[in-house]
């Protein structure tokens, strides 16, 4: 993995980094004062500002301009709704178990770290540097210890082999991890003991509802659920329009194996999830796919993962739909639309890429889905996931429930449709055939048009038939024409009736966080120490910093003019007046992703004048309050920006003062 820099080029450390979020209380391991326990984290302050600012523009960018219906329903789910969905058996990642300390690991990052590990020796003895990677405690510990922390060369067909099975490493099912860990017998790191073979482990956490723990529940994996089982109700609510999407803000929970990477992987985190319903006839088309066709996306497809490989084409989200690289008009809008939203919060472009989901990675319920991943210092990280999950969630609700989750069409012309249909003589069948009767009724109903008119003449030519029903004792049953009856009859159809396909836009807004955190970090030349945020200023957790040249009475009453304008246009703000210099004070606020200071000097006293300073330029210009707020909510807005401000207002280069 290449070095991973800063905006402005520098080599990111992440300790400096790290420091300086837990510093400023950005987030901090939860529960502090007791045990820590992993994958639980407290946001700040400045952390649950920017983490509300995301998601407020995420709701701008989605739900308002796509005349979403937005839901909040419950993080409790009953067992039934999880089992229907196929979380209870699907929900997994495969584990494996160290017996002699007990420790557990996740399978596939466990092959992953030890084949990068032994990459990283292989360049060590060739010379070549080595990226570092983050470990914990207990890793660093037992690294110390072992014999094997040393450069070791590999063959160049090793090297190789152990580069296309990391590019495959999403790929893999347990079987396979566990080919792969007895292949290249890889131990466990911390103290290099042999591991059992992968088990699945289911990733949700278990609870009952009500005193008599009759009732098992989870905590939610996901939002979804909530949404599709409010189908119907909110297809009302739309006047019964289509297509039309959902969407929901909330908490998910995912028991990690081994959580990991600070922010990246933990067991609760804030989601942000859409679901678009749309008409499967057609090609799932989008009616505003003119308006993003020539947006550019870098995308890494499947074909070339399953390669071994990891090069990306940078392509207009146009051609990939009419390629069919991306499946249909629909996925390929969200597509575009996803990446809008990251560039307008202030991802770095040079660090997005979509990668494609290969066939074993897939979710039990996708058709197709791509995964915006954001580079960061641990790597390509998934951040937003796109998927088709077709019509399988509103099916398997349907059927389990007994209650269509459908749209009805009235049709312009009536359809007139040839059908074979079945019909089971229930009065002689029941006494017949007893409780095997609604098994063979059952079998009877799923035939396939083919089947019907093969059994038809069948019957036409025996006078009975043989039916294979795999679920009765006997296995199959035989059937004549008193008993059951198979006609082709004409029906006349006034509706259409279907069950809607869904594309979801699944979005990690930790993930999303902790990755723009790194995209926006630099340190000022002349002083590493000088960490700056710079996010932009719709985004930023406070937008404005006022500076107090003095404490002195005089200065307050402007301090508090200030603020009270700003506060007016909800514009957030602090005041620092604690006895530092100003540019310490600036500086402090810099690591906090201010964007804009406002000087309060002796000048400010005798005519109200104040100075506005840009965080990433340290450039200033002077204007009356007003004039000064009015342009810092302008930037805000993005109705303008730093240059347009610095172009019509009088540079500042020092106080008029007699």
């Amino acid at each position: 993995m290449a070095t991973f820099r800063s905006m402005t080029g520098q080599e990111i450390d992440r300790a400096a980094l790290d420091a300086l979020l837990r510093h400023r209380l950005f987030y901090t391991p939860a529960f502090g004062p007791y045990e820590a326990v992993g994958g639980l984290f407290d946001y700040g302050p400045d952390g649950t500002a920017l983490q509300t600012n995301i998601i407020n523009s995420w709701r701008e960018h989605f739900v308002f301009e796509e005349d979403m219906l937005e839901l909040d329903c419950p993080v409790l789910t009953p067992h039934d709704i999880l089992q229907t969905s196929g979380h209870v058996e699907k929900f997994s990642d495969w584990m494996c178990k160290d017996p002699k300390t007990g420790e557990h690991l996740r399978a596939d990052h466990l092959v992953e770290q030890v084949l990068e590990d032994r990459l990283n020796k292989n360049k060590l003895a060739r010379g070549l540097k080595v990226e570092a990677k983050e470990e914990d405690a207990k890793s660093k510990k037992n690294k110390l210890k072992s014999k094997d922390a040393k450069p070791l060369k590999l063959d160049d067909v090793v090297v190789k082999e152990y580069e296309e099975v990391l590019a495959r490493i999403d790929n893999y099912s347990g079987e396979e991890l566990g080919i792969l860990i007895t292949k290249y017998n890889i131990t466990n790191p911390n103290g290099n003991n042999i591991v059992e073979q992968p088990i699945a482990f289911n990733l949700m956490f278990k609870t009952s509802i009500g005193p008599s723990s009759n009732s098992p529940a989870y905590l939610r994996p996901e939002t979804a659920q909530g949404q599709f089982l409010n189908f119907q109700k909110l297809y009302e609510f739309n006047n019964r329009a289509m297509p039309f999407a959902s969407a929901s803000v909330g908490k998910s929970f995912r028991n990690e194996i081994s959580p990991r990477s600070g922010l990246l992987r933990v067991r609760e985190f804030t989601m942000a999830e859409i679901e678009h319903y749309v008409d499967p006839e057609g090609g799932k088309k989008h009616a505003r796919f003119e308006e993003v066709r020539d947006v550019e996306l870098v995308l890494l497809n499947r074909h070339v993962q399953l390669e071994g490989k990891i090069d990306v084409e940078k392509i207009s989200i146009g051609r990939a739909v009419a390629s069919g690289l991306v499946d249909n008009e629909t996925l390929g809008y969200f597509m575009a639309r996803i990446h809008l939203f990251l560039k307008k919060i202030g991802i770095d472009q040079n660090k997005i890429r979509f990668r494609q989901h290969m066939a074993n990675e897939m979710a039990h319920y996708a058709a197709d889905c791509w995964d915006a991943e954001l580079h960061t210092s641990y790597g390509w990280i998934e951040c937003v996931g796109c998927a088709d999950r077709s019509a399988y969630d509103l099916t398997v609700h349907s059927e389990r429930m007994k209650v269509p989750l459908v749209v009805r069409e009235r049709l312009d012309e009536p359809l007139r449709i040839e059908q074979w249909q079945v019909e089971l003589n229930k009065k002689k069948a029941g006494p017949k055939f007893k409780t095997d009767s609604k098994a063979i009724e059952a079998t009877l109903e799923a035939l396939t048009q083919e089947q019907r008119e093969t059994l038809a003449g069948d019957m036409e030519t025996n006078g009975r038939i043989l039916l294979e029903v795999p679920s009765i004792h006997a296995g199959s049953v035989e059937l004549d024409k008193d008993i059951l009856t198979i006609a082709k009859r004409t029906e006349i159809k006034q509706t259409r009736e279907y069950v809607p396909n869904v594309i979801e836009p699944s979005f990690g807004i930790g993930r999303i966080l902790y990755s723009l955190i790194e995209h926006v970090y630099w340190t000022r030349e002349q002083d590493e120490a000088r960490g700056v945020l710079s996010f932009p200023p719709s985004i930023a957790p406070s937008k404005v910093l006022i500076v107090p040249l003095s404490g002195k009475e005089a200065f307050k009453s402007n301090v508090s003019s200030i603020r009270k304008k700003l506060n007016m246009l909800k514009i957030r703000n602090r005041t620092d007046d604690f006895g530092a210099t100003i540019g310490k004070r600036y500086s402090r606020n810099d690591e906090l992703g201010t964007p804009f200071g406002i000087t309060v000097d002796f000048q400010s006293i005798k005519d109200q004048t104040v100075t506005l300073r840009w965080r990433d330029t340290t450039e200033q210009v002077r204007a009356s309050e007003d004039e000064i707020v009015a342009a810092i909510k302008s930037v805000i807005e993005e109705r303008e920006t730093w240059e347009d401000i610095k172009a019509r207002l009088p540079k500042f280069t020092g106080q008029e003062i007699d």
